[in-house]
């Protein structure tokens, strides 16, 4: 076994985890998670403004 049959099975390697992600991320079980990641920025967060400033002290 020489280095280029090293370098062309991390080649392979690296193209299967990459279809892995790929399968992954477009599968039907994670579509609900990024749905409600996407959603994040537009949830109500029912904080009092008034707490977040400072008080004197």
């Amino acid at each position: 076994m020489d280095i280029n049959d090293l370098r062309s099975l991390i080649t392979v390697l690296g193209l299967l985890c990459f279809l892995a992600i790929v399968g992954w991320a477009y599968g039907k079980g994670s579509k609900k998670g990024f749905d409600e990641a996407a959603n994040l920025p537009f949830a109500d967060d029912d904080l009092d403004v008034t707490s977040k400033t400072s008080h004197p002290r």
